[in-house]
């Protein structure tokens, strides 16, 4: 049972709170705020250096158990606590690889964490990212950019990290030979790799391997925040105030679907999906869709629904997008005739639902499949083609393979 402690001591949680406000005002860095201030047992302190290193027993990306004593062969072992939905977390994908493939070769085993409480990511936190911090999202992740390391879930207790209080993700620890923290904090200098100058996690090991004191033992790490338990409230409540948004159905002719089409001047991608509450493929993969609406509200991204049913059909269209809360863009075509629809839209749509198209800022088309979607495949594609509309990097790290 935790030990009711100060979560916001004088020193560096207050520099590290400043430096994260000033990130978010200038664009920097984009995460939700806080929902609440939280209480002296929702934060723990982050580990002193000195300290031991806690034991821990999780499961693996791997499908096994993984404990600390798995490690005790290494001369060195670095702790990375970090996630899937944080941007700053993922353009340190690669070089968290890379450290890992330096080092293993050296005595220098590298293990990383997963320390988020799931539940406690608002929707609204994803705006940049394919995946959240499940355990089937971290097996995603980790096979999409092949990870190298072993990948540990502490998502449903955080008993882990309850134990080394990181503070955001990334953030690295690193331990002796004898499991003595001797350093911890950030990686490095700089989240986009062209412009850090530091590299302190990497001088860490290299001091430990020649047997040397570490210079610089400990570093603001800046990211996002740990996503603690105590945010699920707020979680919770961003969801319900979606769902009290009003909902509409709107006629739409063929001159205005072919506007809408050519999606010219708005500077936003737009997704449409064409869909009918008599299919079934349609009305299956219609909350996924509603979770890339409030995924990506903040993006330069249009979500438009477009259903086939009839006309005088519009209470059981209605009906069914207020179930699901579908609080975007959503039409009715307007005639009788689907083929109508067809040919207004174009784009090699034959006229069977779910019909899913992206379309680009200048009316291309980015991506269309027939049938149910895949959503991760196409949040993939909606992130490859924004733009570093919030901070530069992002544009970058979705374009590139590693």
């Amino acid at each position: 049972m935790l030990t009711p402690r100060n979560p916001w001591p004088a020193g560096r949680r207050i520099v590290q709170w400043i430096g994260f406000t000033a990130l978010a005002l200038t664009g920097g860095l984009i995460w939700a705020q806080d929902d609440q201030v939280p209480s002296a047992a929702d934060v723990p302190p982050i580990l002193k250096v000195g300290s031991p290193a806690p034991d821990f027993n999780l499961l693996g990306i791997d499908g096994k158990r993984h404990t600390l004593k798995d490690y005790a062969a290494a001369k060195v072992l670095a702790i990375v606590f970090t996630c899937d939905h944080c941007p700053v977390a993922q353009m340190y994908e690669k070089r968290i690889k890379q450290l890992t493939s330096d080092y293993k070769d050296r005595g220098v085993d590298v293990v990383a964490i997963m320390g988020n409480d799931p539940k406690a990511i608002h929707l609204s936190e994803l705006g940049h990212t394919d995946l959240s911090d499940s355990y089937p999202e971290m097996k995603l992740r980790a096979a999409y950019r092949h990870l190298n390391y072993p990948y540990l879930y502490d998502g449903d207790t955080q008993a882990v990290a309850l134990k080394y209080g990181p503070t955001a993700t990334p953030h690295i620890y690193i331990f002796d030979e004898k499991r003595i923290l001797r350093y911890e904090g950030r990686i490095d200098n700089n989240s986009r790799e062209e412009l850090m100058t530091k590299h302190e996690a990497r001088d860490a090991i290299e001091a430990l391997l020649a047997g040397k004191p570490v210079a610089i033992t400990d570093t603001p790490a800046v990211g996002c925040s740990t996503k603690w338990a105590y945010k699920e409230k707020g979680a919770r409540a961003e969801v319900e105030g979606n769902n009290e948004k009003p909902v509409t159905v709107d006629l739409v002719s063929a001159d205005q679907l072919k506007t809408l089409r050519q999606n010219s001047g708005t500077n936003k991608l737009l997704l449409m999906n064409f869909w009918a509450t008599w299919c079934g493929p349609c009305t299956a993969e219609f909350p996924e869709l509603q979770k890339m609406v409030r995924q990506y509200a903040k993006r330069a991204l249009n979500v438009v629904t477009v259903s086939i049913n009839a006309p005088d059909e519009k209470k059981f269209v209605l009906d069914f997008l207020n179930e699901q809360h579908a609080i975007n863009q959503n039409l009715l075509w307007s005639t009788n005739d689907v083929e109508d629809a067809v040919k207004a839209f174009g784009n090699d749509w034959s006229g069977g639902v779910p019909f899913t198209v992206l379309i680009g800022m200048n009316g291309e088309v980015l991506y269309k499949t027939q049938g149910e979607m895949n959503p991760v495949e196409v949040k993939r594609v909606i992130l490859k083609n924004l733009p570093d509309d919030r901070y530069i990097g992002q544009h970058a790290y979705w374009n590139s393979t590693f």
